[in-house]
């Protein structure tokens, strides 16, 4: 990101001068999977729509994310109206008609409302062909049941209060029969898929098998990749395709997005724990070498991306800091020319007492919501460098994030502000 900036600038840059680093943002509509999308079309007219995809804000709905990925992975042009989650915000009255249970997701095809994911899969490969082997295949099915015994597993794992070091081992194990029998069916296909290419069957394992990698390294001090190859070598296929990336959460997104929906997440409390959660919250990233996050280097957009983010939300991010928008204007400027100068000869110091304020934000960059994973580890970084160099404490923490629910996220002071900067998804 070629950004001009002087080594031994004095002053932080400006809104004006930050909003003039800032590209063009790709085509939301035939461009590139996107979090912020509000229609599809893959190169189609918009008449070609039939489908009215309803899924969370946050990207951070599992179901939601297997229905998305399959609608981009057969490019079928799509409407997207995005809903708030039980436990981040008020569920929408709108919705509420239409959906009277608010579950996610729901998509209508055709005019016809279906909710359920694995009905509304079934549903689009009736209308639109399957991706491989359809839902029903006699192939698919055993896959199908063995991804719930694998669901099933990680849930007595990471959701079991007080379990003692014997029992942790014994559901440690009882995850890993099964991710072993995972990683057979993966063994038995000619590349790094279930059944070949990649398909419906690859789909069904993705959302949660993601939310395993991350919650089982915060929780757990459990590397999943690291200590099963092949599906090492499944995620990493799966990051070759753009696709997937776009849809792809992090570590912390998902450590702190899941207690809510699993009704709680336990810590086994080992030292190799409490150390990986402790990178997972205030980095650096990547948390370590080999990346278990991601197979993915940095692109060269990262940075950019992440300020043309936070440039378009900038009123309501700084309205809704618990510093206050005056007093948080100058350290949030700080950091974000670190973001777009990261080495520079004389980091700049922020206002005494701007660490928590930092660090709030630091903690509510959601993945893919607001940027995808290397621009909010970029942001992350920036916000995090700046919070230690706090004159009066540089160690200082911003309001836990909770977890009992997130109303910390949400959305709607988001929806009902005009941005910044750049034009509405």
């Amino acid at each position: 990101m070629e950004t001009g900036i002087k080594a031994d600038r004095t002053e932080p840059l400006s809104w004006l001068e930050l909003e003039g680093l800032v590209s063009p943002r790709p085509d939301p509509i035939d461009g590139p999977t996107s979090a912020q999308a509000r229609l599809r079309l893959f190169g189609q007219p918009e008449e070609a729509v039939r489908v009215t995809l309803f899924r969370d804000h946050h990207a951070w709905c599992p179901y939601c994310q297997k229905v998305w990925l399959w609608l981009e992975e057969k490019r079928v042009p799509y409407r997207i109206r995005k809903v708030t989650m039980f436990c981040y915000g008020e569920k929408e009255a709108w919705f509420r008609r239409l959906v009277p249970s608010g579950m996610l997701p729901a998509l209508e095809l055709d005019g016809r409302l279906i909710t359920e994911s694995d009905r509304i899969l079934e549903a689009l490969e009736g209308a639109f062909g399957p991706l491989g082997p359809g839902m029903a295949d006699p192939a698919v099915l055993p896959l199908r049941q063995l991804e719930r015994m694998l669901f099933r597993a990680w849930c007595q794992w990471l959701c079991s209060p007080g379990l003692g070091p014997q029992q942790e081992l014994a559901a440690q194990a009882s995850f890993q029969r099964i991710a072993r029998a995972f990683e057979q069916a993966l063994d038995q296909g000619p590349g790094p898929f279930l059944l070949g290419d990649l398909g419906t069957a690859d789909l069904v394992f993705v959302p949660y098998v993601e939310r395993m990698a991350a919650s089982l390294a915060y929780y757990k001090g459990f590397l999943l990749r690291r200590e099963h190859p092949a599906i090492n070598r499944w995620f990493a296929a799966l990051e070759q395709r753009s696709t997937y990336l776009d849809t792809q959460s992090d570590f912390h997104t998902h450590a702190h997005d899941l207690p809510p929906q699993m009704g709680g997440c336990y810590a086994s409390g080992t030292a190799l724990q409490q150390d990986l959660a402790a990178r997972i919250d205030h980095g650096p990233w990547p948390i370590d070498a080999p990346d278990p996050e991601t197979s993915q280097s940095e692109p060269p957009d990262a940075r950019a991306v992440a300020l043309a983010r936070v440039l378009r939300h900038r009123s309501v991010i700084l309205a809704r800091n618990p510093a206050g928008p005056a007093a948080f204007d100058l350290p949030l400027r700080i950091a974000l020319t670190a973001l777009v100068e990261p080495q520079p000869a004389l980091p700049l110091v922020p206002p005494p007492g701007s660490a928590p304020a930092l660090r709030y934000l630091r903690d509510r960059i959601s993945v893919p919501r607001d940027m995808p994973l290397h621009a909010g580890r970029c942001l992350r970084q920036a916000l995090e460098a700046t919070a230690c160099r706090d004159p009066l404490d540089g160690a200082a923490q911003g309001p836990p994030i909770p977890v009992a629910h997130r109303r910390d996220q949400d959305p709607q002071p988001f929806l009902q502000a005009a941005p910044t900067v750049l034009p509405a998804a």
